[in-house]
């Protein structure tokens, strides 16, 4: 890859793996060598989350043998998301992965016109669909699910709570409300309070920590001794606010223990989706010649139970694996509609 190259003067951080270990620069344009490209959001590889769950996805098909070459872009402003797909395109990669919804106008551009390629949108609905695009969804009302039950199991008080951002968001209805059956699958008299961030600043969507801060305290207050928070940096002044009362928490969307070090000590775990299971099987199928149609639905896991290992007996770890695959393979319906009312 030439370095050289006028995209790469916009402060992005490149790093590469595969074929250059041995000496070698990969001609990704060649039918034998099978290359994957990663373009990271703005939050960059090491965010514990989609964007580091992916790339270590890519590295464990370098591992077997699917993948010969990968690389990753960090992206450092949204801005230059377009001119980072473009770069992998130039270079004759196979596949090229973008991270998030901030990214799926692009990769859906990209995949209009760029024929070649395929395009992996991780965490991006589309509507429309594409032969050389694939995207990959997290069933979010599962993820929801499974912490509401999880609560449901450890909670002393019997009363619970999820601190959401705005509900006209359908991926967090989807969370939230999946919160919500999940609890009343475990024990129909377990309350769960449901908060959304309604009526607020939209310049404050998911950044909003001040609001879930304030929120998860009233929330406290009222009787919750576990506190679920789904919505970027809004949900973690949630859990900041659950580390600071000492009550335990439920995070959502990344490894929220490494994430938010400040409020590891309160967190049980958290739920997000399987990027790098998903990468690593997809990279496989798309070596494979597979074909797909529209959305793909891709499991979701659950981070190590960091501090509360101790206080999570093994009978409930089990119980709690066995309702995640129940969940996966479609077992069990959360009955949460898809579309926020």
């Amino acid at each position: 890859m030439n370095l050289k190259r006028p995209a790469f003067f916009f402060g992005l951080a490149i790093l590469l793996s595969g074929l250059a270990a041995c000496g070698r620069s990969p001609d990704c344009f060649s039918e034998k060598v099978f290359c994957a490209g990663l373009v990271t959001n703005t939050s960059g590889i090491k965010d514990h989350g989609l964007n580091q769950h992916a790339w270590e996805g890519l590295q464990q098909a370098l591992k077997d043998k699917t993948l010969d070459y990968a690389a990753y872009i960090e992206s450092v402003d949204a801005r230059d998301y377009g001119k980072n797909i473009q770069t992998f395109v130039q270079d004759g990669y196979d596949v090229i992965i973008t991270v998030g919804p901030a990214m799926d106008d692009e990769t859906l551009h990209a995949a209009d016109a760029y024929p070649n390629p395929i395009f992996m949108g991780i965490d991006q609905p589309q509507r429309e669909t594409r032969p050389n695009l694939l995207p990959i969804v997290f069933a979010e009302d599962q993820m929801g699910f499974w912490a509401g039950a999880l609560a449901a199991h450890v909670t002393q008080t019997g009363t619970i709570g999820a601190v959401c951002e705005t509900s006209s968001l359908d991926s967090m209805w989807r969370y939230c409300e999946g919160f919500r059956k999940g609890a009343a699958y475990v024990d129909k008299d377990v309350k769960a309070l449901v908060v959304y961030r309604e009526n607020q600043s939209s310049d404050r969507l998911f950044i909003d920590e001040d609001w879930g801060h304030a929120t998860a305290q009233t929330l406290i207050q009222r009787g919750a001794d576990v506190i679920f928070a789904a919505g970027g940096g809004t949900a973690q002044g949630a859990l900041r606010a659950a580390a600071e009362s000492r009550v335990r928490a439920i995070g959502a969307e990344r490894d929220q223990a490494q994430a938010l070090p400040e409020a590891s000590r309160a967190m049980i775990t958290s739920v997000y989706g399987g990027a790098g299971s998903e990468v690593q099987k997809w990279m496989r199928l798309i070596r494979s010649r597979n074909v797909w149609e529209g959305n793909q639905i891709g499991a979701f896991v659950h981070a190590p139970y960091s501090e509360f290992e101790s206080q999570v007996s093994e009978s409930l770890k089990t119980e709690m694996d066995k309702l995640l695959m129940t969940l996966v393979t479609g077992g069990l319906k959360t009955e949460v509609s898809q579309k926020a009312p």
